[in-house]
Formats: C-alpha cells, sequence, structure tokens
C-alpha cells in the first residue's frame, strides 16, 4: 500500500497512532445502503473495543467510519447528498454551508470499491481516501467539534433518514 500526504495537511489530533491503527479496531457494525434496485455503499464503524457508547454525545469516543463505495459517485453528488441528511436532521443551513466548503476541498470523486474513511478521537476527525488498488491518501482534518459531530449524525443519530442502518452499524441487530 503505498501513501500520499497532502502537505497542506496537519494532523496534530487525532493522534497519528489513531490514524494508523484503526484497521486493527474490532467492528461494532455494518450495513448496506441501496437505493431502489441499486447498490450504494456499504459502511462499517469500528471503535478500539468493538462497542459503540449509545448517548446524546454522537462520539463519546474514537471511532472509524468506514464506507466501501459500490458505484461511482462524484464529489458533487456527495455533497448534495451531505447536504441533504443536515437538512433532514435540522442542521442550521448557514453552519451547513460553510461545512459543505470545508467538505468539498476534502472530498474525492469516488469509484466502485473505493473506500473513504472518517477517523474521529470523538472530537475531532480526519479523512483517508483508500482506492481500490490500494492506494491511500490523507485527504483532510476536521478540527471543530461541531462539524465532527454533524458529519457522524448523517449515520449515528436517533434522527437518521435509515435508522435500520443505525442500528446495523451500532450493534444493535
Amino acid at each position: 500500500m503505498s501513501l500520499e500526504l497532502a502537505s497542506t495537511v496537519s494532523f496534530a489530533t487525532p493522534s497519528k497512532s489513531t490514524l494508523q491503527q484503526w484497521q486493527q479496531w474490532p467492528t461494532v457494525g455494518s450495513a448496506d445502503l441501496d437505493f431502489m434496485f441499486f447498490d450504494v455503499y456499504t459502511s462499517q464503524l469500528r471503535s478500539p473495543e468493538g462497542q459503540y457508547q449509545v448517548g446524546n454525545d454522537l462520539s463519546p469516543h474514537p471511532v472509524a467510519l468506514a464506507i466501501t463505495y459500490e458505484r461511482n459517485i462524484s464529489k458533487k453528488h456527495l455533497l448534495k447528498e451531505t447536504k441533504k441528511q443536515w437538512e433532514h436532521l435540522g442542521y442550521n443551513t448557514n453552519q451547513s454551508s460553510e461545512w459543505l466548503v470545508r467538505l468539498g476541498n476534502i472530498y474525492p470523486d469516488v469509484a466502485l470499491g473505493d473506500q473513504l474513511v472518517y477517523i474521529t478521537d470523538g472530537l475531532s476527525g480526519a479523512f483517508v481516501y483508500i482506492q481500490k488498488d490500494g492506494l491511500t491518501q490523507w485527504r483532510g482534518e476536521i478540527t471543530d467539534e461541531a462539524l465532527n459531530d454533524a458529519f457522524l449524525a448523517i449515520w449515528l443519530s436517533p434522527n437518521t433518514e435509515y435508522p435500520k442502518h443505525r442500528q446495523q452499524l451500532i450493534g444493535l441487530n
């Protein structure tokens, strides 16, 4: 596996060891997202202890959310869907617009078999993009705890658009 590091990205937190160890963490749960007859992605939640602590705080401890895409999806479409999910969850439009600009600098265009992983220590996080050929690239860091939680809320909030998906991810069924 080769690794590309973007020189403009700083990884003060989460720690570099957290960013490197997530693949050894036990799986909490996994779920497939399908739309009509189309497979969209498979998601997997991992944590150092293999458990997710359900509570008011969506990220009370380190977790890694790995999304393996089952089709090609443009960065533009990923941003559109992120916006749609935040609207569903009731996030402030002005705030989410700022977050979308930030994510626009991080999200890649993804292809079938690629994986986008968000690794968080519970306060901040980083995105890692793993192409199907194994090429790994650090995409960017999230240091804003509100954005960290908002991103995870798409999958982990009790108010998510896909509650069965959430239950599978957090190991409830």
